[in-house]
């Protein structure tokens, strides 16, 4: 089984787990889990996910996502049969998204940001970049494309439902990645649109490691 395939299973499991039991206790490092509905945007000092546009993002509407932080000092996985020893893992970020409620058969652009979420959509600041674009806003495809951010974008069922992950070879700076933020329409990927999908239609807060 693949490490993708691997952290998938596993944070779907983590993710029936945290639904089952919302009250439970955060999972412990270096998971993070965050399943929340999504409330008006004049509630965003107290919710972590708030909608701008009630129409394609209802009040009604929950996501669920999820981190897990793979590789770095003392992480390891057995590698092969008994007796053949332990190999560190690949160093990088799996990020796993679910929504429901939203509208149906809609493709939203969906990104993590750099700061949290407000009252306003454009509280949570630019896309987090591994390698910063020195122009912001950043629309060059060397640097707005889904290795140098994660991008999470999904086209919904006809119940609105979708889900997405994300695979990166490179872990979040400390504090350098605070928000989820859905848009209206898919990323674009050429020069100068690169990186953009439309209005922030919703933000949901995420503690990133």
């Amino acid at each position: 089984m693949s490490l993708v395939k691997a952290v998938t299973a596993a944070v779907a499991m983590g993710a029936s787990m945290a639904i089952a039991t919302p009250a439970a206790a955060a999972p412990p490092h270096p998971f993070v889990f965050v399943h929340d509905k999504f409330q008006p945007a004049s509630q965003a000092e107290k919710a972590d996910a708030v909608t701008y546009d009630k129409k394609l993002v209802p009040t009604s509407a929950t996501v669920f996502i999820a981190e897990l932080r793979v590789g770095g000092k003392g992480m390891k996985h057995h590698e092969g049969g008994e007796g053949q020893g332990h190999r560190m893992m690949h160093k990088g970020t799996f990020v796993f998204l679910s929504v429901r409620g939203l509208a149906p058969h809609h493709h939203y652009g969906i990104h993590v940001h750099t700061k949290p979420c407000g009252t306003k959509p454009d509280s949570s600041g630019p896309h987090y970049q591994n390698k910063e674009d020195p122009r912001q806003p950043s629309t060059n495809p060397k640097y707005a494309n889904p290795h140098n951010e994660v991008w999470l974008d999904v086209t919904t069922n006809g119940a609105g439902k979708g889900y997405a992950k994300s695979w990166e070879k490179w872990q979040f700076r400390s504090d350098g990645a605070h928000s989820v933020v859905i848009h209206k329409h898919a990323t674009g990927t050429t020069q100068g649109k690169a990186g953009q999908a439309g209005a922030r239609l919703a933000c949901v807060n995420v503690p990133f490691k």
